[in-house]
Protein backbone atom coordinates (compact mmCIF):
# COMPACT_ATOMS: atom_id res chain seq x y z
CA UNK A 1 0.00 0.00 0.00
CA UNK A 2 2.85 2.37 0.87
CA UNK A 3 4.56 1.72 -2.46
CA UNK A 4 1.33 2.49 -4.34
CA UNK A 5 0.88 5.67 -2.35
CA UNK A 6 4.45 6.67 -3.07
CA UNK A 7 4.01 5.95 -6.77
CA UNK A 8 0.93 8.15 -6.89
CA UNK A 9 2.65 10.92 -4.96
CA UNK A 10 5.94 10.85 -6.78
CA UNK A 11 4.70 10.08 -10.28
CA UNK A 12 1.62 12.30 -10.36
CA UNK A 13 3.60 15.20 -11.71
CA UNK A 14 1.82 17.29 -14.27
CA UNK A 15 2.66 15.68 -17.60
CA UNK A 16 3.59 18.02 -20.38
CA UNK A 17 4.89 17.58 -23.90
CA UNK A 18 7.95 19.18 -25.38
CA UNK A 19 7.65 21.83 -28.06
CA UNK A 20 8.01 19.17 -30.76
CA UNK A 21 5.53 16.83 -29.09
CA UNK A 22 8.08 14.00 -29.05
CA UNK A 23 9.04 13.65 -25.38
CA UNK A 24 6.93 13.52 -22.26
CA UNK A 25 8.40 15.16 -19.16
CA UNK A 26 7.41 14.68 -15.54
CA UNK A 27 6.82 17.88 -13.57
CA UNK A 28 7.94 18.09 -9.95
CA UNK A 29 6.49 20.91 -7.82
CA UNK A 30 7.71 22.40 -4.55
CA UNK A 31 4.66 21.05 -2.71
CA UNK A 32 5.33 17.52 -3.96
CA UNK A 33 8.92 17.72 -2.77
CA UNK A 34 7.75 18.77 0.70
CA UNK A 35 5.26 15.91 0.88
CA UNK A 36 7.86 13.35 -0.20
CA UNK A 37 10.39 14.64 2.33
CA UNK A 38 7.91 14.62 5.23
CA UNK A 39 6.68 11.10 4.49
CA UNK A 40 9.75 9.20 3.37
CA UNK A 41 12.97 10.95 4.39
CA UNK A 42 14.89 8.97 7.04
CA UNK A 43 15.25 12.03 9.26
CA UNK A 44 11.46 12.48 9.24
CA UNK A 45 11.03 8.83 10.23
CA UNK A 46 13.62 9.28 12.99
CA UNK A 47 11.51 12.15 14.32
CA UNK A 48 8.56 9.74 14.58
CA UNK A 49 10.76 7.35 16.54
CA UNK A 50 11.68 10.22 18.85
CA UNK A 51 7.98 10.68 19.67
CA UNK A 52 7.49 6.95 20.28
CA UNK A 53 10.46 6.94 22.67
CA UNK A 54 8.89 9.82 24.60
CA UNK A 55 5.65 7.83 24.84
CA UNK A 56 7.65 4.87 26.14
CA UNK A 57 9.15 7.12 28.84
CA UNK A 58 5.62 8.00 29.98
CA UNK A 59 4.81 4.30 30.23
CA UNK A 60 7.96 3.76 32.27
CA UNK A 61 7.02 6.59 34.64
CA UNK A 62 3.51 5.18 35.02
CA UNK A 63 5.14 1.90 36.08
CA UNK A 64 6.00 3.49 39.43
CA UNK A 65 2.26 3.59 40.15
CA UNK A 66 1.65 -0.04 39.22
CA UNK A 67 0.21 -2.28 41.98
CA UNK A 68 2.79 -4.66 43.42
CA UNK A 69 2.07 -8.21 44.54
CA UNK A 70 4.80 -9.73 46.65
CA UNK A 71 5.27 -12.60 49.06
CA UNK A 72 7.71 -13.24 51.88
CA UNK A 73 8.30 -16.79 53.12
CA UNK A 74 10.72 -17.99 55.79
CA UNK A 75 11.20 -21.17 57.83
CA UNK A 76 13.76 -22.33 60.36
CA UNK A 77 14.15 -25.81 61.85
CA UNK A 78 17.30 -26.72 63.82
CA UNK A 79 18.23 -29.70 66.00
CA UNK A 80 14.71 -31.06 65.84
CA UNK A 81 13.14 -27.78 66.94
CA UNK A 82 10.68 -25.93 64.71
CA UNK A 83 11.85 -22.37 65.33
CA UNK A 84 9.36 -20.64 63.03
CA UNK A 85 7.46 -20.87 59.78
CA UNK A 86 6.36 -17.60 58.20
CA UNK A 87 4.39 -16.68 55.05
CA UNK A 88 3.18 -13.21 54.07
CA UNK A 89 1.62 -12.36 50.66
CA UNK A 90 0.87 -8.63 50.23
CA UNK A 91 -0.71 -6.37 47.60
CA UNK A 92 0.31 -2.72 47.67
CA UNK A 93 -1.34 -0.04 45.50
CA UNK A 94 0.38 3.35 45.12
CA UNK A 95 -1.92 6.29 44.47
CA UNK A 96 -1.39 9.68 42.83
CA UNK A 97 -1.84 11.52 46.13
CA UNK A 98 1.13 9.88 47.85
CA UNK A 99 -1.01 7.44 49.81
CA UNK A 100 -0.20 3.76 49.46
CA UNK A 101 -2.91 1.22 50.20
CA UNK A 102 -1.85 -2.29 51.18
CA UNK A 103 -3.57 -5.53 52.08
CA UNK A 104 -2.07 -8.85 53.06
CA UNK A 105 -2.28 -12.19 54.77
CA UNK A 106 0.07 -13.57 57.44
CA UNK A 107 0.74 -17.04 58.76
CA UNK A 108 3.15 -17.60 61.67
CA UNK A 109 3.90 -20.78 63.62
CA UNK A 110 6.80 -22.20 65.59
CA UNK A 111 8.28 -22.60 69.05
CA UNK A 112 10.66 -19.64 69.04
CA UNK A 113 8.83 -16.80 67.35
CA UNK A 114 9.07 -13.13 68.17
CA UNK A 115 6.65 -12.46 71.02
CA UNK A 116 5.43 -9.23 69.39
CA UNK A 117 4.23 -11.21 66.33
CA UNK A 118 0.82 -12.90 66.23
CA UNK A 119 0.75 -16.64 65.68
CA UNK A 120 -1.69 -18.33 63.38
CA UNK A 121 -3.60 -16.87 60.47
CA UNK A 122 -4.15 -13.10 60.33
CA UNK A 123 -4.96 -10.51 57.71
CA UNK A 124 -4.67 -6.74 57.49
CA UNK A 125 -5.71 -3.72 55.44
CA UNK A 126 -3.80 -0.50 55.81
CA UNK A 127 -2.43 2.72 54.43
CA UNK A 128 0.84 4.59 54.58
CA UNK A 129 1.19 8.26 53.75
CA UNK A 130 3.51 11.24 54.16
CA UNK A 131 2.06 14.02 56.32
CA UNK A 132 4.45 16.85 55.42
CA UNK A 133 7.37 16.07 53.11
CA UNK A 134 6.29 14.45 49.79
CA UNK A 135 2.61 15.07 50.57
CA UNK A 136 2.02 17.40 47.58
CA UNK A 137 4.90 16.22 45.38
CA UNK A 138 7.26 13.28 45.32
CA UNK A 139 9.69 11.68 42.87
CA UNK A 140 7.09 9.37 41.34
CA UNK A 141 4.65 12.17 40.56
CA UNK A 142 7.45 14.46 39.37
CA UNK A 143 8.82 11.78 37.04
CA UNK A 144 5.40 11.11 35.49
CA UNK A 145 4.53 14.78 35.04
CA UNK A 146 7.93 15.48 33.51
CA UNK A 147 7.60 12.50 31.16
CA UNK A 148 4.21 13.78 29.98
CA UNK A 149 5.68 17.23 29.33
CA UNK A 150 8.51 15.79 27.27
CA UNK A 151 6.03 13.62 25.38
CA UNK A 152 4.33 16.83 24.26
CA UNK A 153 7.71 18.42 23.67
CA UNK A 154 8.71 15.51 21.42
CA UNK A 155 5.97 16.48 18.95
CA UNK A 156 7.33 20.04 18.99
CA UNK A 157 10.84 18.73 18.48
CA UNK A 158 9.61 16.75 15.49
CA UNK A 159 8.16 19.94 14.00
CA UNK A 160 11.49 21.66 14.53
CA UNK A 161 13.39 18.82 12.86
CA UNK A 162 11.01 18.83 9.89
CA UNK A 163 11.11 22.63 9.70
CA UNK A 164 14.90 22.53 9.30
CA UNK A 165 14.80 19.52 6.99
CA UNK A 166 12.26 21.13 4.68
CA UNK A 167 14.34 24.31 4.57
CA UNK A 168 17.34 22.38 3.24
CA UNK A 169 15.16 20.47 0.80
CA UNK A 170 13.47 23.59 -0.58
CA UNK A 171 16.77 25.44 -0.81
CA UNK A 172 18.06 22.68 -3.06
CA UNK A 173 14.78 22.57 -4.96
CA UNK A 174 14.93 26.25 -5.89
CA UNK A 175 18.60 25.89 -6.87
CA UNK A 176 17.48 23.08 -9.16
CA UNK A 177 14.70 25.27 -10.58
CA UNK A 178 17.13 28.11 -11.23
CA UNK A 179 19.59 25.86 -13.07
CA UNK A 180 16.72 24.46 -15.11
CA UNK A 181 15.64 27.96 -16.12
CA UNK A 182 19.19 28.95 -17.11
CA UNK A 183 19.60 25.74 -19.10
CA UNK A 184 16.25 26.28 -20.81
CA UNK A 185 17.17 29.87 -21.73
CA UNK A 186 20.45 28.78 -23.28
CA UNK A 187 18.82 25.89 -25.19
CA UNK A 188 16.48 28.42 -26.79
CA UNK A 189 19.43 30.73 -27.47
CA UNK A 190 21.35 27.94 -29.17
CA UNK A 191 18.35 27.20 -31.37
CA UNK A 192 18.02 30.87 -32.34
CA UNK A 193 21.72 31.15 -33.17
CA UNK A 194 21.71 27.95 -35.19
CA UNK A 195 18.99 29.40 -37.37
CA UNK A 196 20.88 32.68 -37.59
CA UNK A 197 24.03 30.90 -38.74
CA UNK A 198 22.09 29.14 -41.50
CA UNK A 199 20.47 32.43 -42.50
CA UNK A 200 23.82 34.23 -42.70
CA UNK A 201 25.38 31.38 -44.68
CA UNK A 202 22.52 31.53 -47.17
CA UNK A 203 22.89 35.31 -47.44
CA UNK A 204 26.63 34.89 -48.02
CA UNK A 205 26.07 32.34 -50.78
CA UNK A 206 23.67 34.77 -52.42
CA UNK A 207 26.27 37.52 -52.15
CA UNK A 208 24.21 39.61 -49.75
CA UNK A 209 26.54 39.32 -46.71
CA UNK A 210 30.33 39.27 -46.40
CA UNK A 211 32.19 36.12 -45.34
CA UNK A 212 33.15 37.71 -42.02
CA UNK A 213 29.50 37.61 -40.98
CA UNK A 214 29.48 33.81 -41.11
CA UNK A 215 32.45 33.77 -38.73
CA UNK A 216 30.74 36.29 -36.46
CA UNK A 217 27.54 34.22 -36.33
CA UNK A 218 29.41 30.95 -35.80
CA UNK A 219 31.50 32.43 -32.99
CA UNK A 220 28.36 33.60 -31.17
CA UNK A 221 26.82 30.14 -31.58
CA UNK A 222 29.90 28.42 -30.20
CA UNK A 223 30.04 30.80 -27.23
CA UNK A 224 26.41 30.12 -26.33
CA UNK A 225 26.87 26.36 -26.84
CA UNK A 226 29.73 26.51 -24.34
CA UNK A 227 27.49 28.32 -21.84
CA UNK A 228 24.72 25.83 -22.50
CA UNK A 229 27.07 22.90 -21.83
CA UNK A 230 28.00 24.35 -18.44
CA UNK A 231 24.35 25.10 -17.65
CA UNK A 232 23.41 21.50 -18.50
CA UNK A 233 26.09 20.23 -16.11
CA UNK A 234 24.92 22.60 -13.34
CA UNK A 235 21.33 21.42 -13.83
CA UNK A 236 22.35 17.76 -13.57
CA UNK A 237 24.38 18.40 -10.40
CA UNK A 238 21.54 20.43 -8.88
CA UNK A 239 19.28 17.43 -9.54
CA UNK A 240 21.70 15.17 -7.70
CA UNK A 241 21.74 17.57 -4.74
CA UNK A 242 17.94 17.55 -4.67
CA UNK A 243 17.86 13.76 -4.94
CA UNK A 244 19.47 13.56 -1.50
CA UNK A 245 16.09 14.55 -0.06
CA UNK A 246 13.95 12.24 -2.21
CA UNK A 247 13.33 8.74 -0.87
CA UNK A 248 10.91 5.94 -1.66
CA UNK A 249 8.39 4.36 0.71
CA UNK A 250 10.86 1.48 1.13
CA UNK A 251 13.45 4.00 2.44
CA UNK A 252 15.52 3.73 -0.71
CA UNK A 253 17.17 6.81 -2.26
CA UNK A 254 15.61 8.11 -5.47
CA UNK A 255 17.78 9.69 -8.17
CA UNK A 256 16.06 12.26 -10.36
CA UNK A 257 16.19 11.35 -14.02
CA UNK A 258 16.66 13.80 -16.88
CA UNK A 259 12.94 13.38 -17.66
CA UNK A 260 11.96 15.05 -14.38
CA UNK A 261 11.86 18.84 -14.52
CA UNK A 262 10.35 21.58 -12.33
CA UNK A 263 6.71 22.48 -12.74
CA UNK A 264 5.74 25.02 -15.41
CA UNK A 265 6.76 28.66 -15.28
CA UNK A 266 3.47 29.94 -13.93
CA UNK A 267 4.85 30.76 -10.44
CA UNK A 268 7.53 32.92 -12.06
CA UNK A 269 4.92 35.13 -13.71
CA UNK A 270 3.06 36.38 -10.64
CA UNK A 271 5.73 37.78 -8.32
CA UNK A 272 4.89 41.42 -8.99
CA UNK A 273 1.26 40.86 -8.00
CA UNK A 274 2.07 38.34 -5.25
CA UNK A 275 0.94 39.02 -1.68
CA UNK A 276 3.67 39.30 0.95
CA UNK A 277 2.60 38.02 4.40
CA UNK A 278 2.07 40.63 7.09
CA UNK A 279 5.09 41.06 9.34
CA UNK A 280 2.99 41.45 12.51
CA UNK A 281 1.13 38.23 11.77
CA UNK A 282 4.38 36.32 11.22
CA UNK A 283 5.87 37.63 14.47
CA UNK A 284 2.76 36.78 16.48
CA UNK A 285 2.57 33.30 14.98
CA UNK A 286 6.24 32.69 15.76
CA UNK A 287 5.80 33.79 19.39
CA UNK A 288 2.92 31.36 19.85
CA UNK A 289 3.90 28.38 17.70
CA UNK A 290 7.60 28.41 16.80
CA UNK A 291 8.89 24.96 17.80
CA UNK A 292 12.15 26.26 19.25
CA UNK A 293 10.30 28.74 21.48
CA UNK A 294 7.73 26.13 22.50
CA UNK A 295 10.53 23.79 23.51
CA UNK A 296 11.77 26.38 26.04
CA UNK A 297 8.22 26.65 27.38
CA UNK A 298 8.09 22.90 27.93
CA UNK A 299 11.50 23.03 29.54
CA UNK A 300 10.29 25.71 31.95
CA UNK A 301 7.27 23.56 32.85
CA UNK A 302 9.58 20.65 33.65
CA UNK A 303 11.88 22.88 35.71
CA UNK A 304 8.93 24.18 37.72
CA UNK A 305 8.02 20.60 38.57
CA UNK A 306 11.62 20.00 39.62
CA UNK A 307 11.47 23.15 41.76
CA UNK A 308 8.36 21.87 43.54
CA UNK A 309 10.11 18.55 44.14
CA UNK A 310 13.23 20.22 45.49
CA UNK A 311 11.10 22.31 47.87
CA UNK A 312 10.08 19.08 49.58
CA UNK A 313 13.68 18.71 50.78
CA UNK A 314 13.12 21.79 52.99
CA UNK A 315 10.24 20.12 54.85
CA UNK A 316 10.49 17.75 57.83
CA UNK A 317 9.85 14.09 57.17
CA UNK A 318 6.73 12.81 58.90
CA UNK A 319 5.33 9.48 57.67
CA UNK A 320 2.33 7.61 59.05
CA UNK A 321 1.33 3.97 58.62
CA UNK A 322 -1.80 2.25 59.87
CA UNK A 323 -3.03 -1.35 59.52
CA UNK A 324 -6.42 -2.69 60.54
CA UNK A 325 -5.88 -6.28 61.72
CA UNK A 326 -8.15 -9.31 61.68
CA UNK A 327 -7.90 -12.93 62.77
CA UNK A 328 -8.05 -15.40 59.92
CA UNK A 329 -7.65 -14.76 56.23
CA UNK A 330 -10.98 -12.94 55.72
CA UNK A 331 -10.53 -9.40 56.92
CA UNK A 332 -14.21 -8.66 56.36
CA UNK A 333 -15.43 -11.63 58.37
CA UNK A 334 -15.18 -9.98 61.78
CA UNK A 335 -16.93 -6.74 62.60
CA UNK A 336 -14.49 -3.89 62.07
CA UNK A 337 -13.12 -2.41 65.25
CA UNK A 338 -12.97 1.37 65.78
CA UNK A 339 -9.61 2.87 64.83
CA UNK A 340 -6.99 2.86 67.56
CA UNK A 341 -9.16 0.79 69.97
CA UNK A 342 -8.44 -2.82 69.07
CA UNK A 343 -6.89 -4.96 66.31
CA UNK A 344 -4.68 -2.23 64.90
CA UNK A 345 -1.06 -1.50 64.23
CA UNK A 346 0.40 1.91 63.45
CA UNK A 347 3.73 3.62 63.12
CA UNK A 348 4.92 7.19 62.95
CA UNK A 349 8.38 8.24 61.80
CA UNK A 350 9.85 11.74 61.84
CA UNK A 351 13.15 13.34 60.90
CA UNK A 352 14.70 16.56 59.59
CA UNK A 353 18.28 17.61 58.78
CA UNK A 354 19.23 20.32 61.26
CA UNK A 355 20.91 22.64 58.73
CA UNK A 356 18.99 21.66 55.56
CA UNK A 357 22.17 22.33 53.56
CA UNK A 358 21.37 19.91 50.74
CA UNK A 359 17.74 21.00 50.54
CA UNK A 360 18.58 24.70 50.45
CA UNK A 361 21.25 24.15 47.82
CA UNK A 362 19.05 22.02 45.56
CA UNK A 363 16.11 24.44 45.84
CA UNK A 364 18.29 27.44 45.01
CA UNK A 365 19.83 25.60 42.08
CA UNK A 366 16.36 24.75 40.69
CA UNK A 367 15.35 28.42 40.84
CA UNK A 368 18.56 29.46 39.08
CA UNK A 369 17.88 26.95 36.28
CA UNK A 370 14.48 28.56 35.73
CA UNK A 371 15.99 32.04 35.54
CA UNK A 372 18.68 30.75 33.15
CA UNK A 373 16.07 29.15 30.87
CA UNK A 374 13.92 32.30 30.90
CA UNK A 375 16.93 34.32 29.75
CA UNK A 376 17.62 31.78 27.02
CA UNK A 377 13.97 31.99 25.93
CA UNK A 378 14.14 35.78 25.72
CA UNK A 379 17.36 35.59 23.70
CA UNK A 380 15.95 32.93 21.37
CA UNK A 381 12.75 34.92 20.84
CA UNK A 382 14.76 37.99 19.88
CA UNK A 383 16.88 35.91 17.48
CA UNK A 384 13.76 34.43 15.86
CA UNK A 385 12.10 37.82 15.47
CA UNK A 386 15.29 39.31 14.02
CA UNK A 387 15.50 36.54 11.41
CA UNK A 388 11.87 37.08 10.46
CA UNK A 389 12.40 40.81 10.02
CA UNK A 390 15.57 40.27 7.98
CA UNK A 391 13.93 37.83 5.57
CA UNK A 392 10.82 40.00 5.37
CA UNK A 393 12.92 42.99 4.33
CA UNK A 394 14.77 40.85 1.80
CA UNK A 395 11.48 39.63 0.36
CA UNK A 396 10.15 43.16 -0.15
CA UNK A 397 13.43 44.26 -1.74
CA UNK A 398 13.55 41.25 -4.06
CA UNK A 399 9.96 41.86 -5.14
CA UNK A 400 10.89 45.38 -6.23
CA UNK A 401 14.08 44.15 -7.88
CA UNK A 402 12.11 41.57 -9.89
CA UNK A 403 9.78 44.31 -11.16
CA UNK A 404 12.74 46.48 -12.19
CA UNK A 405 14.58 43.58 -13.81
CA UNK A 406 11.49 42.59 -15.78
CA UNK A 407 11.33 46.09 -17.20
CA UNK A 408 15.07 46.01 -17.95
CA UNK A 409 14.75 42.70 -19.76
CA UNK A 410 11.85 43.94 -21.85
CA UNK A 411 13.96 46.94 -22.85
CA UNK A 412 16.94 44.75 -23.79
CA UNK A 413 14.61 42.46 -25.78
CA UNK A 414 13.17 45.49 -27.60
CA UNK A 415 16.66 46.74 -28.42
CA UNK A 416 17.55 43.28 -29.76
CA UNK A 417 14.46 43.17 -31.96
CA UNK A 418 15.18 46.66 -33.22
CA UNK A 419 18.76 45.74 -34.03
CA UNK A 420 17.58 42.66 -35.93
CA UNK A 421 15.20 44.82 -37.97
CA UNK A 422 18.03 47.22 -38.76
CA UNK A 423 20.22 44.25 -39.71
CA UNK A 424 17.59 42.93 -42.12
CA UNK A 425 17.44 46.43 -43.63
CA UNK A 426 21.23 46.45 -44.04
CA UNK A 427 21.72 49.22 -41.46
CA UNK A 428 23.41 47.14 -38.75
CA UNK A 429 25.86 44.26 -38.30
CA UNK A 430 26.01 40.93 -36.51
CA UNK A 431 28.42 42.43 -34.01
CA UNK A 432 25.72 44.74 -32.67
CA UNK A 433 23.09 41.97 -32.77
CA UNK A 434 25.39 39.68 -30.78
CA UNK A 435 26.09 42.45 -28.28
CA UNK A 436 22.36 43.14 -27.86
CA UNK A 437 21.65 39.42 -27.58
CA UNK A 438 24.29 38.91 -24.90
CA UNK A 439 22.84 41.74 -22.85
CA UNK A 440 19.32 40.35 -23.27
CA UNK A 441 20.49 36.87 -22.21
CA UNK A 442 22.29 38.29 -19.17
CA UNK A 443 19.18 40.26 -18.22
CA UNK A 444 16.95 37.21 -18.60
CA UNK A 445 19.27 35.03 -16.53
CA UNK A 446 19.48 37.77 -13.89
CA UNK A 447 15.68 37.95 -13.86
CA UNK A 448 15.35 34.21 -13.27
CA UNK A 449 18.01 34.41 -10.57
CA UNK A 450 16.10 37.17 -8.76
CA UNK A 451 12.85 35.24 -9.06
CA UNK A 452 14.48 32.14 -7.63
CA UNK A 453 15.94 34.21 -4.78
CA UNK A 454 12.46 35.57 -4.13
CA UNK A 455 10.97 32.09 -3.72
CA UNK A 456 13.94 30.94 -1.65
CA UNK A 457 13.61 33.97 0.62
CA UNK A 458 9.89 33.29 0.93
CA UNK A 459 10.80 29.78 2.09
CA UNK A 460 13.38 31.13 4.54
CA UNK A 461 10.78 33.56 5.90
CA UNK A 462 8.33 30.71 6.54
CA UNK A 463 11.14 28.70 8.14
CA UNK A 464 12.16 31.57 10.41
CA UNK A 465 8.56 31.81 11.62
CA UNK A 466 8.39 28.02 12.10
CA UNK A 467 5.64 27.69 9.50
CA UNK A 468 7.15 25.36 6.90
CA UNK A 469 5.26 22.44 8.43
CA UNK A 470 1.74 22.30 6.95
Amino acid sequence: MNSIKYLILFSAFVLSSSAKGQDTLQRLSAQQVMEIVMQYHPVAKEADIFIEKAKADVTIAKGMFDPVLQNETAKKKFDGNNYYQYNRPELSIPTWFGIEVSAGLEYLSGNRTNPVETKGETSYLGISMPLIKNLLMDKRRAALQTAKIFREASATEKRNILNNLLLDAMDNYWNWVQQYQVNKILIDAVSVNQKRVELVKTAFRLGERPAIDTTEALTQLQNIELLKSQASLDFQNAGLDLSVFLWTAATQPYILSARVVPEDDLPFLNIASGIVPELSSLLESARRNHPELLFYTYKLDALNIDKRLKFQELLPKLNFRYNQLSKGYNIWENSPEPFFENNFQYGLSMGIPLRLSEGRGEYKKSKLKIIETQLQLTQKQLAVETKIKNYFNQLLTLKNQVVLQEKAYKNYASLLRGEEIRFMAGESSLFFINARENKALEALQKLQELKTKYFKTETFLQWAAGLLIP
